[in-house]
């Protein structure tokens, strides 16, 4: 198991149009994510969108429950989010994503995003697991 940082936003879509996530695993239960903020998560207020950080915790916490399930496919059943602090053009966020409990078709987590040290998201998540085919 590596712990180095690798992109997960290979294939075309989202995540790497919206400039990629860096994702390593830390044990078999906790996972860290990052991006860099651009011009482009920015909203009208000059702070990152609300929405391109929910966007970051699905694709982080939703890659920590994929590899906490065996590399099975997942999907997002519920996604709670507190946005309680706020981050900047060239700032790095830091995702870290805890499992809380696998089950034979479900993968519960949390995840906070940290800038600067400071929590400026929180969420907890539920996926579910999908039959591989």
């Amino acid at each position: 198991m590596s712990n180095k940082f690798e992109q997960i936003s290979l294939n075309p879509g989202f995540m790497k149009h919206n400039g990629g996530v860096l994702f390593r695993n830390i044990s078999e239960i906790e996972y860290e994510f990052k991006s860099t903020i651009n011009q482009n998560h920015l909203n009208a207020a000059n702070i990152t969108h609300g929405g391109y950080l929910s966007a970051l915790v699905d694709a982080g916490a939703g890659t920590a429950a994929h590899r906490a399930a065996e590399n099975a496919p997942c999907v997002t059943i519920s996604l709670d989010l507190k946005f309680i602090g706020v981050s900047k053009i060239g700032d790095e966020i830091i995702g870290n994503v805890k499992i809380l409990k696998k089950t034979k078709t479900l993968v519960f987590l949390f995840c906070e995003l940290k800038c600067n040290d400071k929590i400026i998201t929180s969420a907890s998540g539920v996926w579910k697991i999908l039959k591989r085919s």
